[in-house]
């Protein structure tokens, strides 16, 4: 995101006690315009920051031709020095959900073992311990910060409808015709998208189907989610700008500005997925 829309987006996640020093905020300033051009990115964004118990993860999107599949990420612990992410494969996921578990350390070199909590002894001189399963695989926490970064990217990250288009060779690019939602529709869940491979709308029938615009109707709407209840909707700053929070990934902060182009989202937290969900709804 753009210095403004990076401010705009700090500004309102500032109220959870989670934003950026003016040192981080400058040293973003400069650094993104060189990680840009030596990476030869189209654009680089500000994602967000993970915490974690030594330090925290800043990370960052280079976004290349294809504004859907052709991004990488990359974190700092300083804002200045970068460094690549691996890309998230099925096989790194399988692993990280398996063996990482509890909170972000901070340090990329970490290694996170399988374990289980099993019961030694019997009565009253039973004691719980966590044990190493067999000869697990360990994975390091550069593999599960990429993990993290993908699933919450894939899971909730959202873009006003319209936004972005579908070229008819299937290249995602921003709409630069796009001049914002009104402000009846900034109101509805339906008019946000997830900017991520569509999942339910290969299961729409062709008369479905017949009412969308496929140029910008190529995404899933927020609001066929499941469990209903899983984004607060709501306007601030006097009903200026509209503000949706993922109560999935708590953290996830996106917002849209009606009647302009400006929209952004970002993600300040702790990286674990919010597993109490259904039972808070």
């Amino acid at each position: 995101m753009d210095s403004s829309t990076l401010y705009y987006s700090l500004d309102l996640v500032s109220g959870s006690g989670l934003t950026l020093s003016s040192e981080q905020k400058a040293a973003l300033q400069t650094s993104l315009v060189i990680l840009k051009r030596n990476n030869k990115f189209n654009r680089v964004l500000f994602w967000g920051k993970i915490l974690g118990i030594k330090g925290d993860y800043f990370i960052a999107q280079g976004v290349s031709e294809d504004e859907m599949t052709d991004k990488k990420s990359l974190y700092s612990f300083n804002c200045v020095d970068w460094h690549l992410l691996p890309p998230a494969t099925e096989a790194m996921l399988a692993e990280v959900s398996a063996t990482a578990k509890g909170r972000f350390v901070g340090d990329p070199s970490h290694e996170y073992e399988h374990t289980e909590i099993r019961r030694q002894g019997e009565g009253d001189e039973a004691v719980e311990e966590e044990v190493v399963v067999g000869t697990s695989v360990k994975v390091k926490e550069e593999k599960r910060l990429a993990s993290t970064v993908h699933t919450i990217d894939k899971e909730v990250s959202v873009v006003p409808r319209g936004a972005f288009i579908k070229s008819p060779h299937g290249l995602v690019q921003t709409n630069r015709s796009f001049e914002g939602l009104s402000s009846l529709e900034a109101g509805k869940l339906s008019y946000f998208l997830h900017f991520t491979e569509p999942q339910k709308l290969k299961k729409k029938s062709i008369l479905e189907l017949a009412d969308l615009n496929p140029s910008i109707d190529f995404l899933d709407p927020l609001s066929e989610d499941i469990p209903k209840g899983s984004w607060s909707l709501q306007f601030e700053r006097g009903s200026t700008v509209c503000v949706i929070r993922s109560m999935l990934w708590l953290g996830l902060t996106s917002f849209h500005v009606p009647m302009t182009p400006q929209h952004g989202y970002i993600y300040m937290g702790d990286g674990l997925k919010n597993l109490d969900l259904p039972f808070m709804l």
